[in-house]
């Protein structure tokens, strides 16, 4: 029997997340661009600047406009500030208007590749000169042949939402148990489960991160829960489960 027929009778017999598993797209060829630039005639440590450590996609250009308008999007940081056109036009604005000990930190960076998909992971940090600067983070997981983010409704079957965060809440159980945190009432009563926006389909498991005081203290940073794929089955659509989950 020859390696295609072969090949193709494997595909037949397994589903679509494993036939993607099986034949792994090469991966996306991408540049990175990183920038530090310190306000116009200013000298010292006290010096405002503006840092951006981005991506750029040759063959996506869908996927290199989408990272810039997530990265636009998480300087907003009230609801009558405006979003600047672009990176260059956001770094121009804020060094500006930027007062002493003012800096901002933006970056894109690949948490990973695979089947289908690649996930970027996306950091800010804002410091307006406080005991400390507020961090922020996300995710986009990008579908090649369907050149576009996939969001949460996109990864889950139908009427499956409620039981997808049933799932995230046994993760954030666990998470307790391994930190002591769930031996503390007040703990646990002080900082309950929530949703987030912050999803990614990474390749062994589904990683939810969170953002600072939403589930745990500024000190804990950034908390990051994963749900194995074992546990969403019937959950997520069968072409977002890597053959390996």
């Amino acid at each position: 029997m020859s390696l295609l027929k072969f090949a193709s009778m494997a595909c037949i017999a397994l589903t679509l997340g494993a036939c993607q598993s099986v034949f792994q797209p090469k991966p996306m060829a991408f540049t990175q661009d990183a920038s530090e630039q310190v306000k116009t005639g200013c000298e010292g440590q006290d010096c405002p600047l503006v840092n951006i450590d981005t991506l750029h996609f040759a063959d996506a250009p869908q996927l290199d406009a989408l990272i810039e308008k997530r990265l636009l999007q998480m300087t907003v940081n009230s609801p009558d500030e405006k979003l600047a056109p672009s990176l260059d036009a956001y770094r121009e604005q804020f060094l500006r208007t930027a007062q002493p000990r003012n800096s901002t930190y933006l970056q894109a960076k690949v948490r990973e590749q695979h089947d289908d998909l690649v996930v970027i992971e996306l950091s800010s940090y804002l410091d307006t000169g406080g005991a400390h600067g507020m961090p922020g983070r996300g995710f986009i997981n990008y579908s090649r042949t369907a050149q576009k983010e996939v969001t949460l409704q996109d990864m889950l079957l139908p009427g499956q939402e409620q039981a997808f965060w049933g799932a995230a809440k046994v993760a954030h159980n666990n998470w307790l148990i391994k930190t002591h945190y769930g031996s503390d009432p007040e703990y646990v009563k002080n900082w309950p489960f929530q949703k987030t926006p912050h999803v990614a389909l990474l390749k062994d498991n589904v990683v939810l991160k969170y953002d600072v005081y939403s589930i745990a203290p500024y000190s804990e940073g950034h908390v990051e829960l994963s749900i194995p794929y074992s546990r969403l089955r019937g959950i997520l659509k069968p072409e977002w489960v890597p053959a390996e989950g």
